[in-house]
């Protein structure tokens, strides 16, 4: 079927970052796999390739571009060669909503110019040791001084992707402690300056997969952050954090759907050039039968992002629409990628081949952005359940 989802733009703008990716990722991606990160300068030719500006309006730098569905052709591209681009997502995808919607005139004139050539590369700062998802049991602080001049933030953080790289961290913290009546409030937003004394970048994590993102534990000691740079108003921290979420998952999804679709890709150009028994692993029933239900599975899947890109587009993505597109596509991704190594045999094993780097940078997917069982009660909340 023809997918309409996408305009000539958006196919010209496949293009670019096809040929980007071509010519400045794929060859050195070995070695970023071996560092554990892309190198800080990437961040800067993305910059001037024009990907961080995007959204941005274009009194800062940006094309002012209001359609998410350029990040999912980044998405697509990225998945369909195998590679990613760092932690970089995070700066688009999670920090720049919040940058646009809560910034005021002079934070938007301090920060976007920087955010759009990638001079200043941006992280979110919300899961702590022992929190995990309940975000509104988080134990940094951010205490307002008595001259009321500045913030001084204590506490620690960590899973925070970007937090090597990044410039400037959006802080999840108390600035009030919470009310019986209610565990979210009192929680704000600081754009904490990553050079601030006492602001230190711990462990960065070895993970299962995505393994070209920097990820990171942070630690805050008295760090002062001036109160020019508190995001929003005060204590409205939680509820802004709720409003991007149907967005984030809505990336995930989108995420799990180009893996799904790249796994097929390179399940079938391995089954047509390996031959066994003196005939090719394409050749035989199980294969053919094989793929085609992971083909069923992924335009399932596509459909579904689809009308989810559509609708967040339209402004009407909703959160419980949103939990379902990363539930359904997560689920779907994890069942299409795991078919699509069985058939690679023993090599679907060997971390040299993008079958099996794909199946441990899927596994992620239905854990962070709210977890799967997270993803369930949203929905069965929204029946009336």
């Amino acid at each position: 079927m023809r997918r309409t989802v996408f305009n000539e733009d958006h196919e010209a703008f496949r293009e670019t970052i096809r040929d980007f990716i071509a010519a400045e990722v794929v060859p050195v991606y070995d070695e970023w796999l071996a560092a554990g990160q892309a190198p800080r300068d990437f961040y800067r030719k993305l910059g001037e390739l024009g990907v961080f500006g995007i959204e941005v309006p274009e009194e800062f730098g940006g094309a002012g571009e209001t359609s998410f569905k350029f990040q999912a052709v980044i998405t697509e591209e990225c998945a369909r060669a195998g590679v990613s681009f760092g932690g970089s997502g995070v700066h688009t995808g999670l920090c720049l909503p919040y940058l646009l919607a809560y910034c005021d005139d002079e934070q938007r004139k301090r920060w976007l110019p920087d955010f759009v050539s990638g001079d200043m590369m941006t992280a979110i700062a919300m899961t702590e040791p022992g929190t995990g998802s309940d975000l509104a049991g988080m134990k940094t602080t951010a205490k307002l001084s008595e001259d009321g001049t500045h913030y001084v933030l204590n506490g620690a953080k960590t899973f925070i992707t970007g937090g090597v790289h990044a410039d400037r961290v959006i802080v999840c913290a108390r600035t009030a402690p919470a009310t019986p009546e209610d565990r979210r409030a009192g929680i704000s937003l600081l754009v904490v300056d990553t050079k601030s004394e006492g602001y230190a970048v711990g462990r960065k994590l070895e993970k299962l997969g995505l393994k070209t993102s920097d990820t990171a534990e942070l630690s805050f000691t008295d760090v002062k952050v001036p109160v020019e740079d508190l995001l929003g108003e005060e204590g409205k921290g939680f509820s802004y954090l709720g409003q991007n979420l149907p967005q984030e998952r809505l990336a995930i999804a989108v995420g799990a759907y180009a893996q799904a679709s790249a796994a097929i890709g390179f399940a079938k150009a391995y089954v047509q050039d390996r031959t066994v028994f003196g005939q090719s692993v394409a050749s035989f029933q199980n294969t053919k039968f094989v793929l085609a239900d992971c083909k069923a599975e992924v335009d399932a899947a596509q459909a579904v992002v689809d009308r989810a890109l559509d609708a967040h587009d339209a402004g009407e993505l909703t959160a419980a629409d949103a939990a379902s597109a990363k539930l359904f596509c997560t689920d779907v991704a994890a069942r299409v990628i795991d078919k699509c190594l069985q058939l690679h045999g023993g090599y679907g094993y060997m971390l040299e081949y993008p079958i099996a780097r794909l199946y441990a940078d899927n596994r992620v997917n239905r854990i962070y952005g709210g977890t799967s069982e997270v993803m369930r009660s949203i929905i069965a909340k929204s029946m009336g359940l």
